[in-house]
C-alpha cells in the first residue's frame, strides 16, 4: 500500500472513512469522493488536504468526472474503491418502482460507473474494490429489490474481472454481513427488521484491506462468522 494512489467514493461514509484511515495508516495517498461537500472538506482536513470530488451516485456522469479528478490530482490511480450505497426495506409488492430504480442506480450503476471510467486509465497491477454484502449471495426478504442491485453489482463484477484481468487489474469484491454503522436507519423506504448482531467494523476494514493487500478476489463471510478471502482459482 505504500505509495498507492487510491480513490475512495463514499469516504464521508463510516465505513467509508474507516477504509480510508486503514489506507492511510499503511500509507497510501488518497483522493476522497463524497456526495455532501462540507462534510468532505472535513475528511480532507483530517487526511492532510487530501484531494476532493463531489458526486452524486444518481447521476453516472458525475462518477466519471471524480475518478477523472482524483486520477488528475494523484498523477494516476492504482486502486478505486466505492463504499456507499441505500437501502430499502418492506415486501416487495408494497415497494415502490421508483425506490427500486433508486437502488439500482445507486448500489449498480454508480459504482459501475466508477469501475468503468477507471477501466482506461488505470495501470498493470491496479485492483477495484467494491463493497457488495452477504446479501448478494444469499437475498433476504423484506430487501428484494436491495438484494438485487447488490447481486446485480457482484454479477456484473464477476464478469469485469475476467475482462480486465489481460490488463493485469484485480477485481476484489467484499461481502461483510451486517454491520452496526447506521446504514439500516438510513433506509429510502420501509424499517429494517429485527437484524443480527453486527460485524465488529474494525475487524471488518482490517480484512478488506488485508484482502486488497494480497492477490484476493473475494471476501466472504465463512461459517465462523469471519471474513475469509479467497484467490484466483477458487
Amino acid at each position: 500500500m505504500q505509495g498507492a494512489r487510491v480513490l475512495v467514493a463514499g469516504a464521508t461514509g463510516v465505513l467509508g472513512g474507516a477504509i480510508t484511515t486503514e489506507l492511510v495508516g499503511r500509507g497510501a495517498r488518497p483522493a476522497l469522493a463524497g456526495r455532501d461537500p462540507d462534510r468532505l472538506s472535513a475528511a480532507a482536513r483530517a487526511h492532510g488536504g487530501a484531494p476532493t470530488a463531489v458526486f452524486d451516485a444518481y447521476d453516472p456522469a458525475s462518477c466519471a468526472r471524480a475518478v477523472h479528478a482524483a486520477a488528475d490530482r494523484l498523477g494516476g490511480l492504482d486502486i478505486v474503491v466505492t463504499a456507499f450505497g441505500s437501502v430499502a426495506f418492506g415486501r416487495a409488492q408494497e415497494t415502490g418502482d421508483e425506490v427500486a430504480e433508486y437502488l439500482m442506480a445507486v448500489n449498480f450503476l454508480a459504482p459501475a460507473a466508477f469501475f468503468r471510467s477507471a477501466l482506461g486509465i488505470m495501470p498493470p497491477g491496479s485492483a477495484f474494490l467494491a463493497l457488495t454484502g452477504v446479501v448478494a449471495e444469499r437475498p433476504q426478504p423484506q430487501m428484494a429489490d436491495y438484494s438485487a442491485s447488490k447481486a446485480a453489482l457482484s454479477a456484473w463484477l464477476g464478469a469485469v474481472r475476467r475482462e480486465a484481468r489481460t490488463a493485469g487489474i484485480r477485481v476484489l469484491e467484499a461481502r461483510p454481513g451486517h454491520l452496526d454503522t447506521g446504514f439500516a436507519d438510513r433506509s429510502v423506504a420501509g424499517s429494517a427488521p429485527a437484524m443480527p448482531a453486527g460485524m465488529d467494523v474494525g475487524q471488518t476494514v482490517t480484512a478488506i484491506v488485508d484482502a486488497l493487500a494480497s492477490d484476493a478476489q473475494l471476501l466472504r463471510v465463512a461459517a465462523d462468522g469471519t471474513l475469509s478471502a479467497e484467490a484466483p482459482g477458487r
